[in-house]
């Protein structure tokens, strides 16, 4: 039950206002044929507003959309050959599992007349179609394992039940495109992280086109080919999980992507590097000595050292495999938060000083603008 790659999408410069309000500034994706895109932002980045342009329950106020290489800007839903899983399921409660994974099939391959109940019975040919709508149905059933529950109704399941349900009455389309609007919102934790991997799996089988949206930066990270970063109305960015993490061209997307945020560190920059309180650092920054830029830096690039940051604890947190450090820096005043071994926050208790040090080579730049900054860098710091 594989589609054949599902159709590439060309968005290309869509603007969108509600009144006085831009809520979408000329976006431009492309998805490559199969690709499974996110796009990740804070709520009210216009990332839904996107989707429904795509799926065509909002009208672009400028701009195009392209699927499979045809113009549908001004198509109709129904006309666009895509499938959509909304956040709330959207399950008919008064039918069976069955039945619910049915209509998308009956309604496109079955007439007003076929559908009718008793009538459908005297039309030639309409045992044969349903025929072959139940064997779609029973194979997406039993590719997202619910065929024990056809029989029952969606107020008989569970949330991630449900959810799979709703995949399923998509998958059987086999549409051109999926489209999920923040699909996996109303499931609690553990759910989540099962779910997550069940609609990868789906997507890699079925192999269609499938746009994202979440406000969930684990998702984004976790199950899409390419991330979007999108924030008031712009994609600043787009590349893949890694790329986004590990290369942000904007402090706005280092900050959101990354669990704790990571440390925004103000700094000033220096002919010979960027200095960070009394601390010379061995980066050389794209700006001009004496202004003013950010030092961005992971947790995970941190750590315990003799020689380091000097520090004041405030705040020890237990994870189990890990400990995170907040402590507040003495010169520059600063907040910053560690993310180390259990065995190096042993003995750590609030107030403590402690001196931090870094894998500076890791170290992100940030100019005035919020935008990244080139560096040179001179040598390797030990602190």
């Amino acid at each position: 039950m594989r589609a054949e790659g599902g159709r590439a999408i060309l968005i290309e410069g869509v603007e969108k206002a509600f009144g006085a309000t831009r809520v979408l500034k000329g976006v431009s994706l492309t998805l490559r044929q199969g690709e499974f895109m996110a796009l990740v932002g804070p709520s009210g980045c216009g990332k839904t507003t996107l989707l429904r342009i795509v799926a065509g329950l909002e009208s672009a106020d400028a701009g195009r959309v392209v699927i499979g290489g045809r113009d549908v800007t001004r198509a109709r839903p129904a006309d666009r050959d895509i499938a959509m899983v909304f956040q709330n399921y959207a399950l008919y409660p008064h039918l069976t599992v069955a039945q619910n994974l049915a209509v998308p099939l009956a309604m496109r391959r079955l007439s007003a007349l076929e559908r009718l109940p008793l009538v459908h019975r005297l039309v030639p040919g309409n045992a044969a179609r349903r025929r072959a709508i139940a064997a779609r149905v029973g194979e997406a059933a039993a590719m997202l394992r619910i065929a024990h529950l056809l029989d029952r109704r969606p107020g008989q399941l569970s949330g991630g039940q449900r959810q799979r349900v709703a995949l399923g009455r998509a998958l059987v389309r086999e549409p051109a495109a999926f489209l999920m609007d923040e699909p996996l919102s109303n499931l609690d934790a553990e759910l989540r992280a099962g779910t997550r991997q069940e609609i990868v799996d789906l997507h890699r089988r079925a192999g269609v086109t499938t746009i994202y949206v979440t406000h969930d930066q684990v998702e984004a990270m976790t199950m899409a080919d390419r991330v979007a970063v999108m924030m008031e109305g712009e994609v600043l960015q787009l590349g893949t999980p890694r790329e986004v993490y590990d290369d942000p061209c904007d402090i706005r997307v280092a900050g959101f992507l990354g669990s704790p945020r990571i440390n925004a560190l103000p700094g000033i920059a220096t002919e010979n590097g960027v200095s960070l309180g009394t601390l010379a650092l061995p980066l050389r920054a794209a700006a001009a000595p004496g202004s003013a830029v950010t030092i961005g830096l992971r947790p995970e690039a941190i750590r315990v050292a003799p020689l380091g940051l000097a520090c004041r604890v405030e705040h020890l947190e237990y994870l189990g495999a890990e400990t995170l450090l907040h402590a507040r820096l003495e010169a520059p005043e600063a907040r910053i938060v560690a993310r180390l071994p259990v065995a190096a926050g042993e003995g750590l208790s609030r107030g403590d000083a402690v001196r931090l040090g870094a894998d500076w080579e890791r170290a992100l730049v940030f100019g005035a603008d919020g935008k990244r900054l080139a560096l040179h860098q001179a040598a390797r710091i030990d602190a």
